[in-house]
């Protein structure tokens, strides 16, 4: 399977800039389909962003956070060619992990 991340990172000077799209319903369990039915709650918990085996930026999401969200946080460190690892959880115990080398 395609991981649902997409990620770029791009160094420069001190800091690195990180932009993330992950492909995600993000259903909150208070929507209702085209039937009346409820559609049940499907979101990311957690999201980690991991540079040199430590957390440069971790998330505790609920089901307030939009469908296919967009992340874009800076960080001190980082050089060209390092790896960035990022990784979700979803309240349904579904797992993605990607890797990214920083530009």
């Amino acid at each position: 399977m395609a991981s649902t991340i997409r990620v770029r990172a791009t160094s420069s000077g001190e800091t690195t800039e990180v932009q993330a799209l992950i492909q995600h319903p993000m259903d909150s369990g208070f929507v209702k389909d085209s039937k009346g039915e409820i559609i049940p709650a499907h979101f990311i918990q957690q999201l980690t962003f991991e540079y040199d085996g430590k957390n440069v930026f971790a998330a505790d999401w609920g089901g307030g956070i939009s469908k296919d969200p967009y992340v874009k946080f800076t960080f001190k460190g980082g050089k060209k060619g390092d790896e960035l690892k990022i990784s979700w959880v979803d309240n349904k115990g579904a797992t993605d992990t990607t890797t990214a080398k920083i530009q």
